[in-house]
């Protein structure tokens, strides 16, 4: 995992100004997979399993903590996994590691009548003097391709020590990255026996810590051949359990706290994000589809900010380049990359971010850094929303408005499925309540506070639909908020959420644009004292301003919208953390 203000220095210092170029498939069979020009029935399985019932069995059966352990076994042998260490060798470098996952891509297809179509994405670019470049990916493909979409689920294989470009140090990269390579191989293995509608392509990137340019190169891939990307899945950094003296916010109650059943989804946005409706249906799929047949239950996270503080990942670059895109991460990390400190003794970017350690003198290792069984779980998480991804109906379009006591929602369904699931959210990233419809016109009462709509269908097996955009049917005026001086034009809505994680989402509403000279959100305590201030620009519609306080932060603080020189409005927060 990068830190952004370490990757930005080296980029400056470096003049890496260009951009990537040549990218290029070495498969081109996977390419025109990719692309929709294939027929589907030479891949289609000897025997199929696509109903969702049987698929959910088979990935929460299949998924194997023996086999992820053997994964990072070999990984950890290659060293240093840098993006500018050895291409040569066959043992130790990044040459070798990428070999051995297309080798291991290649197993797995064999396996599975050659279903599974192994490549390298190509691109040059100079990251640590190393002007060539490889991604690793596997394209499975779909057996329907009237079912438009392609799901990736990814991470980034490539490690670092202190040095952005140190290709001689110890850098195993067990927990980052190791564990989201591992997830991503585990689930080529188990989906590949399986068969999907829509295509899915396993990936493991490169030059991810210096810039996450791996993810960056097939994002532009992707944009270049019309690759029509519905779901990006990001690992990083998704199998340690133990909280670090430091820990980039929000993160961990403390110095070796356990958390081996929770994972934190992070995505970009709020109000009609993309990203977070993806977050939402990664954790509704769990909820529904697994958390009742699971040994022990996961509580499944959406996070309000795209990432930890002043980090980020392998999902920014799909979201600047337009796809749904968001990132799993483990409840506790072991540091927050600041190898520059004197004080900082954590693993996370470190030659100490081995598997684990040999406690009794038996050159085994017996006491282990990543757990196997709750990588299993995120595994499984990520394998069944990206399953149903895969093999559910088109999202519908729709309409919503106000009248009276009750919002009237409208769907367009041209395919006529007669089962929908309508979601209200208020002030949380997660949904209020969820209605089921067996006809394209719906009316629920309509909640006294601002809220939000969102719509899916539903298919003959139950399986939901990726969630539609977002739709705010109107604005309900706070009557406990205090007396105000109120723009006409503008509205200051409640945070979402409140209470609320390291980060929350302050939105406004202008309708229509106005004229101003300064506008300005503050931050202060009860007692008025102002804590954070930003200046911000306006547009018509919702505008959205991400306030990150950081952890272990508590109390009611209050937020002001001054345009002006004039109250347009303030409203209460509370800090839970």
């Amino acid at each position: 995992m990068k830190s952004l203000f370490t990757c930005c220095c080296f980029i400056l210092a470096n003049c890496w100004l260009a951009a990537q170029s040549n990218i290029l498939s070495t498969n081109p069979v996977a390419e025109q997979v990719l692309l929709g020009n294939y027929d589907p029935a030479t891949y289609l399985p000897s025997v199929v399993v696509n109903h969702p019932d049987d698929l959910v069995s088979a990935i929460l059966n299949g998924v194997s903590p023996d086999s992820m352990k053997t994964y990072l076994l070999k990984m950890s042998t290659f060293e240093n996994r840098n993006t500018g260490a050895d291409t040569v060798s066959n043992v130790t470098g990044i040459g070798a590691a990428r070999r051995w996952v297309h080798q291991k891509f290649s197993e797995i297809s064999a396996q599975n009548e050659g279903r599974l179509l192994p490549s390298y994405l190509q691109f040059n670019l100079n990251i640590c003097g190393v002007l060539q470049h490889r991604n690793v990916f596997a394209v499975l493909p779909g057996i329907d391709t009237s079912a438009h979409g392609v799901v990736l689920i990814e991470a980034h294989l490539d490690s670092r020590c202190a040095g952005e470009c140190d290709i001689t140090c110890e850098a195993h990269g067990m927990e980052d990255n190791g564990s989201g390579v591992a997830l991503v191989i585990e689930l080529a293995r188990v989906m590949s026996q399986l068969a999907f509608d829509r295509t899915i392509v396993f990936m493991a990137t490169i030059g991810e810590e210096q810039g996450l340019h791996g993810a960056e190169a097939f994002a532009t891939y992707s944009n270049i051949k019309d690759i029509p990307l519905r779901a990006v899945f990001n690992n990083d950094i998704v199998g340690g359990i133990v909280c670090g003296q430091t820990s980039s916010a929000p993160s961990c109650p403390g110095f070796n706290h356990i958390d081996s059943t929770q994972v934190r989804l992070f995505s970009a946005g709020g109000f009609n994000s993309r990203n977070k409706q993806l977050s939402r249906f990664i954790k509704l799929e769990y909820i529904e589809e697994v958390r009742d047949l699971a040994a022990v239950p996961m509580l499944v996270t959406i996070m309000s900010a795209e990432d930890r503080t002043g980090r980020g990942g392998d999902h920014i670059p799909f979201r600047e380049q337009g796809f749904a895109a968001m990132r799993f991460t483990s409840a506790n990390e072991h540091g927050n990359a600041n190898v520059s400190s004197a004080s900082y003794h954590d693993r996370q970017h470190t030659s100490d971010d081995i598997l684990g350690v040999d406690t009794d003198g038996d050159s085994v290792l017996d006491s282990f850094f990543v757990d196997f069984n709750y990588l299993s779980r995120n595994t499984v998480i990520n394998g069944v929303a990206g399953a149903m991804a895969a093999i559910g109906p088109v999202t519908p379009d729709f309409q919503v408005v106000r009248n009276g006591e009750v919002a009237i929602v409208d769907i367009t369904d041209p395919l006529d499925y007669g089962h929908y699931r309508i979601f209200v959210r208020s002030s949380s990233n997660d949904f209020d309540t969820i209605y089921t419809s067996l006809d394209t016109h719906f009316v629920f009462p309509q909640p006294e506070f601002t809220f939000y709509v969102s719509v899916a269908s539903v298919d003959e097996n139950g399986i939901e639909s990726l969630f539609s955009r977002e739709v705010l049917p109107g604005l309900v005026s706070d009557t406990d908020e205090p007396e105000q001086e109120a723009l006409p034009t503008v509205e200051l809505l409640q945070n979402r959420p409140n209470p609320f994680d390291e980060a929350t989402i302050i939105s406004f509403w202008v309708d229509p644009e106005i004229s101003f000279q300064e506008a300005i959100l503050n931050v202060s305590d009860m007692n008025g004292k102002v804590l954070w201030s930003e200046k911000l620009s306006f547009k018509t519609g919702m505008n959205e301003v991400v306030y990150e306080h950081g952890y272990n932060t508590t109390g009611v603080y209050a937020y002001s919208l001054v345009v002006d020189g004039k109250l347009a409005g303030t409203r209460r927060m509370i800090f839970a953390n």
